[in-house]
């Protein structure tokens, strides 16, 4: 029996990071998958993201899970989160459950699962920066690609022609370093397997 608790950041339906519980416990059983929802509405992707890490997490391990039960806990005061960006961190928690390994509490990811293992591209990623150094993580884990942020400044430019002023507006994208808009350490990972250096202690 192995308990594994991992801080997992998210983003509620209004935008704002929030900082979630998750718990995996294998436990001897029959293969199954059982949930243990408090106060939240689980999404069909959500789901969708814990039956990949479960075949991932196996195919890393090569433990045959058809005697492992897993049961995963998510505990929120947020009443929705969407999206399957807890993907990665299932994956994680998942195999350090299996492995009965702890996990580094400092380090802390988000991004989606593949099949092939390899994590894939989530919104919300400097809320969920803000939110992971508030909670006290040292090390945020971003999909690669995502270690900087997009926005778009507008640009006013006036020019005056006789009696008449002509404005336009412009955009220019400028490029955000979620390290120093967060203050948290970030690194862009593209695998899973990248991830468990930083995320799984021997």
């Amino acid at each position: 029996r192995s308990i594994v608790v991992v801080n997992v950041p998210a983003v509620d339906n209004q935008g704002n990071g929030v900082s979630t519980i998750l718990k995996v416990e294998a436990i001897p059983g029959e293969g199954r998958i059982l949930t243990n929802i408090n106060q939240l509405l689980f999404w069909v992707d959500t789901q969708y993201s814990i039956q990949t890490a479960k075949l991932v997490a196996e195919n890393i391990t090569n433990i045959n899970l058809s005697n492992v039960d897993l049961i995963y806990t998510i505990e929120t005061v947020a009443q929705v989160i969407a999206g399957p960006s807890a993907g990665a961190a299932l994956t994680l928690a998942t195999i350090a459950a299996l492995e009965n390994k702890s996990v580094n509490s400092c380090v802390v990811i988000t991004g989606t699962i593949n099949l092939d293992g390899s994590v894939g591209p989530v919104g919300g990623i400097l809320a969920k920066a803000k939110v992971s150094k508030d909670a006290g993580a040292k090390l945020f884990l971003v999909p690669e690609g995502q270690g900087l942020q997009s926005n778009y400044k507008p640009i006013r430019r006036c020019e005056r022609v006789g009696h008449f002023t002509y404005c336009t507006v412009e955009y220019e994208r400028e490029r955000i370093d979620i390290t120093q808009q967060a203050g948290i350490e970030v690194k862009e990972i593209a695998h899973i397997q990248e991830a468990l250096k930083y995320f799984i202690q021997s």
